[in-house]
């Protein structure tokens, strides 16, 4: 409301300070009728311009005649000088609260695209590069908050050229609409060189998300480029991208430079033409005074300014309005895991999860087909097979990163699609194979989402995960920053950081994905034994590459193709002589032949 009082207030104070040189003119060139006595005002409703110079005369007529023309000069300048002051107060406060309002809509819009990316299901980011994503929650939201800022001023310009407008009528309304006639054609053709730059700034944002997308896939394989001595390959993509981005912002540029040139000529042209009109009615007609036509082109001059900026703020806004279309197919995006409105919360797990008749596919092929598999409570299940088999899928729909397509999940009898994501999630700790860190403290990273961790609790959880000794060594323990992506830690250091994290959480149900698979022998063992540390007295699911890890589960599975071929315990499927067999004398094989090339 500030905002909006201070631009009307800028606006009236801008046409009263053109206006208020009316009477310094008069003075300079002695102009105006001489009045001695003062006008009498009849009431509002009889108001008008004649009064307002009948008044203007009698004043400086009687303050000429009182204290001289010099006097009378230095109280008209003052007089000027406040307007002209007043106005710019006022523009400084209207500026002022509508960077306030503009900061704090870009900060919530901020928030609001980050709480709307952290809420969308998993299957949303494979389908969409992260460069691109984050361009469009960074350099996508600042070219908003420039935009907004000149619809901000849009609102501002209006009404200065409206209350500049109201006093050129009050001074001539003949030369007024002489003006009012050449606006419109000024506006069609200023129009017509912003044509096209809503959609070459679109394009340009969506090339600088891939550009954004290409830096971070460089960066984050920069070992692999310099192996495979690509740089010239990853050099000649970048400068491709660089290259069509810098000829749309050249023709965006073209446009842009125009405009503010031809609207300024055009405003010059409409002034030009106002001086010969004009000037024919002050030396021919005589119906307008030489001071009242100076104070008139200053009103007219004055519209140039507010024009050239609705301009510009035109232009912002069509970058503008691209760069949000960008954005909202975010806030827009529809997230198919959404809870129900009325799901239920679950704070224990009692009994089992079981999976029937499940089927599902990420796209066209199904990754697992008529699924069927209990995991009771206290239990330790795992499963084995080829890559492609459809194991880690199951962790996938167990966790509900993906909904089942056909078939259910049953969490103690209940469909995981009727109770919240975030209580099931809370019954369920992962250690996968990629142990991914954030660049914080070791402390926080094994008490990631638990609010206000203890430090013993901390301490208590790495011991189980065989970590507390390593991080003892660092210089400042668990205070110690593990870098980038944990780049600071050796592969078997990050998953006991992951392991710990999973303990601090302490759920009732573990899932393992191929947690020791990247690891060398040593690093193996220790994680291994953390891992065993870990599940006692709990629930597990363990995916497994090493069979050598998976010997003592209550129940294996063989899965093919997204089917289970073989179920049992370890001496069971070796009898069976089957697909498990088969797995184990594969991997006992590969086990001697390292074994001899290393002795």
């Amino acid at each position: 409301m500030l905002s909006i009082l201070f631009n009307i207030l800028y606006a009236l104070f801008s046409s009263i300070s053109m206006l208020s040189l009316l009477p310094m003119i008069k003075i300079l060139f002695d102009e105006g009728e001489k009045l001695k006595e003062k006008p009498v005002f009849h009431g509002i409703k009889d108001f008008d311009l004649s009064y307002f110079e009948d008044y203007l005369n009698y004043f400086i007529t009687t303050k000429n005649d009182s204290q001289g023309p010099l006097i009378t000069l230095i109280i008209v300048v003052c007089f000027v000088l406040s307007t002209f002051l007043l106005k710019n107060i006022f523009s400084y406060l209207s500026i002022l609260y509508m960077t306030y309002l503009n900061n704090g809509i870009l900060k919530d819009l901020r928030q609001d695209v980050y709480d709307k990316i952290i809420s969308l299901n998993v299957g949303f980011f494979a389908n969409e590069r992260k460069g691109d994503l984050i361009a469009r929650m960074t350099s996508d939201i600042n070219t908003i908050k420039v935009s907004f800022m000149g619809v901000l001023m849009m609102v501002r310009e209006p009404l200065t050229i409206l209350f500049t407008l109201g006093g050129m009528f009050a001074i001539s309304w003949k030369l007024t609409l002489f003006v009012l006639f050449f606006i419109p054609i000024s506006g069609f053709l200023i129009s017509k060189v912003s044509k096209n730059i809503k959609s070459q700034s679109g394009d340009i944002f969506a090339m600088e998300g891939h550009l954004l997308s290409n830096i971070e896939e460089t960066l984050g394989g920069i070992k692999i480029i310099k192996n495979f001595t690509s740089e010239s390959y990853f050099s000649k993509k970048f400068k491709d991208f660089t290259e069509n981005i810098n000829m749309l912002n050249n023709s965006i540029g073209k446009k842009m430079s125009l405009s503010a040139p031809a609207s300024e000529f055009l405003g010059i042209l409409v002034i030009s033409v106002l001086l010969v009109y004009g000037g024919s009615l002050v030396l021919i007609d005589g119906s307008l005074s030489g001071g009242a036509f100076i104070a008139y082109m200053g009103l007219a001059y004055q519209i140039l300014t507010p024009a050239k900026a609705i301009t510009k703020a035109n232009h912002a806004l069509q970058g503008g309005n691209a760069a949000y279309e960008r954005v909202a197919f975010i806030l827009d995006a529809e997230n198919p895991l959404k809870d129900k409105e009325n799901a239920q919360v679950i704070n224990e797990f009692k009994q089992e999860i079981k999976f029937t008749n499940v089927s599902f596919k990420y796209k066209e092929d199904y990754v697992l087909k008529d699924f069927n598999l209990t995991i009771p409570k206290g239990k330790t299940i795992a499963l084995v097979g080829e890559s492609g088999s459809g194991k880690s899928t199951l962790a996938n729909l167990m966790t509900r990163f993906y909904d089942v397509h056909e078939g259910s999940i049953t969490f103690d009898g209940i469909n995981i699609k009727d109770v919240t994501t975030k209580s099931l999630r809370a019954q369920m700790g992962i250690v996968a194979q990629d142990s991914i860190l954030f660049n914080d403290t070791l402390a926080n990273n094994i008490s990631l989402g638990i609010d206000e961790p203890k430090e013993e609790k901390i301490i208590a959880a790495a011991k189980v995960a065989n970590a507390h000794n390593f991080i003892s060594e660092f210089p400042n323990k668990y205070q110690n920053n593990v870098g980038d992506g944990g780049s600071l830690l050796s592969g078997g250091q990050r998953q006991r950081i992951a392991i710990a994290r999973a303990v601090m959480k302490n759920p009732p149900i573990m899932i393992l994905d191929e947690a020791t698979s990247a690891l060398d022998t040593e690093s193996e063992k220790l994680v291994q034994n953390a891992l065993e540390n870990m599940m006692e007295n709990r629930t597990s699911l363990v995916i497994a590459h090493r069979l050598s890890t998976i010997q003592n589960a209550d129940l294996i599975v063989v899965m093919k193709r997204g089917r289970i071929v073989e179920q049992g315990t370890h001496e069971e499927l070796l009898n069976m002589n089957g697909t498990y067999a088969h797995l184990v004398s594969l991997q006992s094989l590969e086990v001697n032949q390292v074994y001899h090339e290393n002795i």
